[in-house]
C-alpha cells in the first residue's frame, strides 16, 4: 500500500502530465468537470477540477459551494501510482475491475479521447 503523500505526488504528476495534451485536443475533448478520486485503502479522498485549460491540483477538500462531483474514480493508492507511472492501462484496469468510474457517458467517451 502507497502513503497518502506519495498518491499525492503521482496526482501532481498527472496534473503535469495533463499539460503534455496539446491545447487543441484539450479544447476538443475537456469540459468543465469536478472529479473525485476515491482511495479506500488509505480512506482518503481527493478532489480535483479539469477544463480545458487543464487540470487543476488535486486537494482533500470538496468543491466549493457544495458543487456536484461530475466524474468519480474508485481504485487502490498501488494502482493510482500504477496508473499514472504508465505501468497499468486504465482500460484494462477498468474491464478487469480494479478502476470503477462513475461518470456519464459523454464524460466517459471524452475521457478515452485523452487516454
Amino acid at each position: 500500500m502507497a502513503t497518502v503523500e506519495e498518491c499525492r505526488a503521482a496526482l501532481q504528476r498527472l496534473v503535469e502530465q495533463f499539460e503534455e495534451i496539446s491545447p487543441e485536443d484539450r479544447a476538443k475533448h475537456v469540459v468543465d468537470r469536478t472529479v473525485a478520486c476515491l482511495i479506500p485503502d488509505l480512506g482518503v479522498t481527493f478532489y480535483g477540477r479539469v477544463h480545458p485549460d487543464g487540470l487543476e491540483p488535486f486537494g482533500e477538500e470538496p468543491p466549493p459551494d457544495g458543487r456536484p462531483v461530475d466524474v468519480k474514480l474508485t481504485l487502490t493508492s498501488e494502482d493510482l501510482i500504477s496508473m499514472v507511472n504508465g505501468e497499468l492501462d486504465m482500460a484494462r484496469a477498468i474491464l478487469g475491475g480494479r478502476v470503477k468510474i462513475d461518470a456519464s457517458l459523454g464524460d466517459l467517451l471524452r475521457l478515452r479521447r485523452l487516454l
